[in-house]
């Protein structure tokens, strides 16, 4: 045990201090949320009794993740058009499943060692826009967000980020090659993939200089994208069967601005919901907003790339039926994470304001997932 101890802070000593800072951050943040997970089960058994610990992770959307890596897609094992979800979690669910691992653990395995990766190049991008010491505080804010238990989830959050953060830490780097091929893995995860490669296009094009072999690089993720497409065709007969899925079982169409807009603050303020989604549809407002205001700070700050990022994903959220889910899209949104590092250690009451709102949100965020009940 001695030996292996030691190597292990041989091998950490080798990373920057600021690498060891952000996984120390995550390590820490995650075994708060499960003692958040051990707890709740205890406070608000279900009609069963206790649930056990790992079942407290299977919620909501694992679900559909566990049954198209159990089925496949043409199926709907679980009641719904699972083509409204990306094959690159259900495969890996599939692959562990291969090997004798549970699929809730083999998720819950993905998020952890992939939310590292996303933590440490979060750090480095941290550093690189606000300047030393700014990483390890981007981290923190990020891992205190109240929608953070989808980090540890058995969700895409982490393992998308684990891909489209280095990739655009690749591509700031102007290492095209390699932001290609990792914004290729992350186009196989979730749909904001095709939100990440459009980011990377305007910021080829407004870098300093322009190298041409990179813009064919950032082609590559068409690839899986075109391969998806023709495979979710072969299935459901139709070219849009994303979009019809979503539309479907998700009521997402394309909806002007203000309906949706007015849509949301009925569902918030009408009285028409359950408090548990009065709640989440106001989360979901203030969400929003918070997506918009960030937009057109990057657009005065000429950050090209980083606007187009979170501008069409809030373009996307905002002409839908109704926002749905955008909560816990914020957590792909770096530069909020990053500008808020900022703001805090030029200002440190502003750490203590976020760090007392913040933390006791993101408890309660998690405690509503883990106990079944919708939380974004």
């Amino acid at each position: 045990m001695t030996v292996t101890l030691e190597r292990i802070r041989e091998r950490t000593a080798l990373l920057p201090a600021t690498d060891r800072e952000a996984l120390a951050l995550w390590v820490a943040s995650r075994l708060g949320l499960w003692v958040v997970a051990g707890a709740v089960g205890w406070l608000f058994p279900s009609d069963g009794g206790v649930p056990p610990l790992l079942d407290r992770w299977q919620q909501w959307d694992f679900h559909h993740f566990w049954g198209i890596a159990l089925y496949g897609y043409g199926g709907e094992p679980t009641g719904v058009p699972n083509e409204a979800f990306f094959p690159g979690l259900p495969g890996l669910l599939w692959g562990g499943a291969q090997v004798g691992v549970r699929h809730v653990v083999t998720g819950l395995l993905v998020s952890f060692v992939m939310g590292a990766v996303a933590a440490v190049a979060l750090a480095r991008l941290g550093d690189l826009d606000g300047g030393p010491g700014v990483g390890p505080r981007t981290v923190l804010v990020w891992v205190l967000a109240p929608p953070a238990v989808f980090l540890a989830a058995p969700y895409t959050e982490s393992l998308f980020l684990g891909l489209a953060l280095p990739a655009w830490l690749a591509a700031r780097r102007e290492r095209w090659a390699l932001a290609g091929l990792l914004a290729a893995g992350a186009v196989t995860v979730r749909v904001s993939g095709i939100f990440l490669v459009a980011a990377l296009v305007v910021h080829w094009l407004t870098a300093s200089r322009r190298h041409w072999p990179g813009l064919a690089w950032l082609a590559l993720p068409l690839v899986p994208l075109i391969a998806w497409t023709a495979y979710v065709r072969s299935v459901t007969g139709s070219w849009s069967g994303w979009l019809d899925a979503q539309a479907e079982e998700w009521n997402r169409e394309f909806t002007w601005p203000w309906d949706a807009w007015s849509a949301t603050w009925e569902a918030a303020f009408g009285g028409g919901q359950t408090p548990n989604f009065t709640w989440m549809f106001r989360a979901e407002i203030v969400a929003v907003l918070v997506g918009v205001l960030l937009t057109v700070l990057l657009l005065r700050r000429a950050r090209w790339g980083e606007a187009t990022w979170v501008g069409l994903q809030v373009g996307a959220f905002a002409t839908s039926s109704w926002y749905f889910s955008v909560p816990r899209a914020t957590l792909l949104w770096w530069p909020l994470w990053i500008g808020l590092a900022v703001l805090t250690l030029r200002r440190r009451w502003v750490l203590w304001v976020y760090v007392s709102v913040s933390a006791p949100l993101m408890v309660v965020w998690a405690a509503a997932f883990l106990t079944g009940r919708w939380a974004g």
